[in-house]
This record gives C-alpha cells, sequence and structure tokens, in this order.
C-alpha cells in the first residue's frame, strides 16, 4: 500500500475537529489505524490523541506576545514560518510514518489560507514529492447552507480552495446531527443550478442578474461543487464520508491490485503441478 492524508480545512467554527475525533473514534470501532496531526498553531484542547503537533515548533501564543501581532497576523507568521522550515520540521516528523500509514491533517479555520495564500500550496507540494495520495476534506456548517444565497457563497469558497490546491476534494456539510430542517438543505446536496438561479433572482435586485447567471452557469457548466452531508451520531454517515475520501486517493487498491497478483501466481502454479 500507499501512504495516505487527509487535508482537513473550512472557516473557523465549521467542526473540522469535530469531524477529525469522530473520525478516529469510527476507525478505532472497525480496527482501522489513522494518526492526526494538528496544524493549529492556536489550538488549546483536544479530544483526539494527537500524533505530530505544530505547537511543538511554533505556538501563536508566543509569536503574538514576543512580535506584538494580533491574533489573524500572528497565525499568518505561524504558517509562514511552518512553511520556511517544512523540510526541517515536517520531513522529520513524517521519517516515522511510511507503507500503510493514513494521516489526517487538521488545519486552521481562516479561509484565506487556502484560498490566496501559497502555504498550503507549498505544504501540498511537499506532501506529494514524499509519496503521500491527499484529499482535501472542505468543511461548511450546514446551517449556512439554508438558502441560494448563502448556498453560491460557501460554494465559491470551496471552489477556490479546490482551484488553489489542486487535489481531490470532498465538500462536507457539518452538523447535520444540529439541523432542524434537513429537507431545506437535501436541494442544496446536488444543486440544480436553474432553480438557484430562481431562488437568487427573487431575493436579489435585477442589477444582479447578470451577475447571477454567470455563477449558475459556473456552477453548471463545470459541475464542480457537490455537498456529503455528515451526521455525527449516525456510524452509516461517518462511513460513507470515509468511503468516498478513501475512493478520491484510490485507499486500499495497491493491496488489491497485490491480492490478485499473488491469486494468479498461485493459480498458475497449480496449473503447473497438475500439468506434471
Amino acid at each position: 500500500m500507499g501512504k495516505y492524508a487527509q487535508l482537513v480545512i473550512g472557516p473557523a467554527g465549521c467542526g473540522k475537529s469535530t469531524y477529525c475525533d469522530t473520525l478516529h473514534q469510527h476507525c478505532q470501532a472497525i480496527g482501522r489505524s489513522i494518526h492526526i496531526v494538528n496544524l493549529d498553531p492556536a489550538a488549546e484542547h483536544f479530544s483526539y490523541p494527537v500524533s505530530i503537533d505544530i505547537r511543538d515548533l511554533i505556538t501563536l501564543e508566543d509569536v503574538m506576545e514576543e512580535l506584538e501581532l494580533g491574533p489573524n497576523g500572528g497565525l499568518l507568521y505561524c504558517m509562514e514560518y511552518m512553511e520556511d522550515n517544512m523540510d526541517e520540521w515536517l520531513g522529520e516528523q513524517l521519517e516515522g510514518y511510511g507503507d500503510d500509514d493514513y494521516l489526517v491533517f487538521d488545519c486552521p479555520g481562516q479561509i484565506e489560507l487556502y484560498n490566496h495564500l501559497g502555504v498550503f500550496k507549498t505544504f501540498v507540494d511537499f506532501m506529494k514529492r514524499d509519496g503521500w495520495s491527499l484529499c482535501v476534506v472542505y468543511c461548511l456548517d450546514s446551517h449556512f447552507i439554508t438558502d441560494a444565497a448563502k448556498f453560491i457563497s460557501g460554494s465559491m469558497q470551496a471552489l477556490s480552495a479546490m482551484v488553489k490546491l489542486e487535489l481531490p476534494h470532498i465538500n462536507l456539510l457539518t452538523k447535520m446531527d444540529l439541523c432542524e430542517n434537513k429537507k431545506d438543505i437535501e436541494d442544496f446536496l446536488m444543486p440544480e443550478p436553474r432553480l438557484l438561479l430562481d431562488q437568487l433572482a427573487a431575493s436579489t435586485g435585477p442589477r444582479f442578474r447578470a451577475l447571477n447567471r454567470a455563477v449558475a452557469s459556473l456552477l453548471e457548466e463545470f459541475s464542480l461543487v457537490s455537498f456529503v452531508p455528515l451526521d455525527i451520531t449516525n456510524e452509516d454517515s461517518i462511513g460513507d464520508v470515509l468511503l468516498q475520501v478513501d475512493m478520491a486517493i484510490q485507499y486500499g487498491e495497491d493491496a488489491e491490485v497485490k491480492v490478485r497478483e499473488v491469486d494468479g501466481e498461485m493459480g498458475d502454479e497449480g496449473d503447473d503441478d497438475m500439468q506434471d
């Protein structure tokens, strides 16, 4: 088998760490080994075991105190510091992991890190060079996907990260277990652009009609954005998300090929024995 990883990103408060914890518990229950990596230098408490922690390299608290930066500026400094020390720090941390290992990176919640800054693109390129197959899991709070305008906003954020990082991409609607009106969200899982256009036209002024048509056309022509719902109280929901990620990174396919090859060789040997 190869080396596999999930890059869990999304806005602050969207449930990234909860997803990582839920995934860890699910994998424990089915006897599958995963390792969770914290890439948030501002994190304080974890409900899951942390295998690699960026706070061993740098913390937001130290940066804010020593450089007199605010939270956002301090976080950007931390991530750029990680980028500058990618080979030394992350390379050394990953030396203990190899074939059959599966990492889940729990990332900070500042979306500018994924949309237009180069830090995580550098991170992705580094992981690829080291032989890792990656998939982005973009988390979005389901409570913000209740009408067309909010859906378009969330979709553009996810699409921006998809284009920037150039990786297989799973868009996850989190907190479905807390959502009271699940029916309102079902229409947005596999959105019909024409329906979105009608809803946008009803909720925005005439001067936005051309923009609404352009956005709807973008989503329709390229079919780039769809969402997978996650209900952390439902094991089938968690298993479905993991299955989709595994398919995106082709997890386990190398092992299946090897098994087929071994079975074929054993069959050939059996035929030879019968001929003898």
